[in-house]
């Protein structure tokens, strides 16, 4: 182990609404700086004795944290020690600060976070019986019947997450390919497009990290074994925006968000193109913890058959 007398490094940090940028200079020969890691990315640039990153809030896992006023980004700079090597590995705290959104809209999860995000996360995609209490007995479901699809994600020590899903689309396919039918499920980021044609529905969430989807069992690969495609995201409880939702038709009442419905008109754009009217530096780049997950082989089968 090598160690030096007074400090070590120097980290400088410049947040700024379109950019990020942090220069870290190691006073320790012995060090690496190509070792160095912001979040899951490398040094954008690189010398013997610095290492300078310059990126967007919405990449290298930046954490994101709405507190009263202030709209926090965290992340963490650490150094990866190859093995004998002197310098011990290392993690460092990176936070980034900006004044709240007026038009960011609060959720009925309203959680106290008292530490950081950390950790892995580990998704789920299943189908489930028909109360939700237990996976399903069969994979195979009569036409107009729903098939329920719970969806999850556990938080190891992570900060509490809202679990959404982007997009869904069925295939007869297990991976999408260019030349794949498809037929749209939720789209336009977060849309249940299939309710308008189906009394499909997202049930009342339990927990923000869950999400139950009763899907009516469509006539699109009748017969045929049939996958589901999901974009899954998990992002924080507070911060609901017209990109990252979840919405479904109601015959009655129009389009309606699951997790408030007091705020539905976030769902309006469900019939045009869903856009953020926020500023670019919180919309650019991707928007959470994204995963893509595959639901299948599952039947449909015609009941006059």
């Amino acid at each position: 182990q090598w160690t030096c007398i007074g400090k070590c490094f120097n980290m400088k940090l410049d947040c700024r609404p379109d950019l990020v940028t942090l220069v870290w200079t190691e006073s320790r020969s012995q060090a690496d700086t190509s070792l160095l890691r912001l979040g899951d990315c490398f040094p954008t640039s690189l010398s013997a004795r610095e290492a300078v990153f310059s990126v967007g809030v919405n990449d290298c896992n930046f954490r994101r944290l709405v507190t009263g006023d202030q709209l926090m980004y965290t992340n963490d700079l650490t150094y990866v020690s190859p093995p004998g090597s002197h310098i011990l590995p290392f993690t460092h705290p990176v936070v980034c600060a900006y004044e709240r959104p007026k038009d960011w809209y609060p959720l009925v999860y309203n959680p106290v976070f008292h530490t950081y995000g950390q950790g892995d996360l580990v998704f789920h995609i299943g189908l489930m019986n028909d109360d939700f209490s237990g996976p399903a007995e069969s994979t195979s479901f009569p036409l107009g019947s729903f098939i329920p699809i719970m969806v999850s994600v556990v938080q190891k020590s992570h900060q509490p997450l809202l679990l959404l899903l982007e997009e869904c689309v069925a295939a007869t396919t297990p991976e999408l390919l260019p030349e794949s039918s498809i037929y749209p499920i939720i789209a336009n980021k977060g849309c249940l497009v299939d309710s308008k044609v189906s009394r499909s529905k997202f049930e009342p969430r339990q927990k923000s990290s869950e999400i139950h989807l009763s899907l009516q069992a469509f006539r699109f690969g009748l017969g045929e074994e049939v996958f589901i495609h999901c974009k899954l995201v998990a992002w924080d409880p507070i911060g609901l925006d017209n990109t990252n939702k979840a919405c479904h038709y109601n015959k009655e009442h129009g389009w309606e968000l699951l997790d408030n419905s007091g705020y539905s008109n976030l769902c309006d754009c469900c019939e045009s193109s869903c856009k953020s009217r926020r500023m670019r530096s919180i919309t650019s780049g991707k928007h959470g913890i994204v995963q893509n997950a595959v639901l299948g082989p599952l039947t449909v089968t015609d009941v006059l058959s």
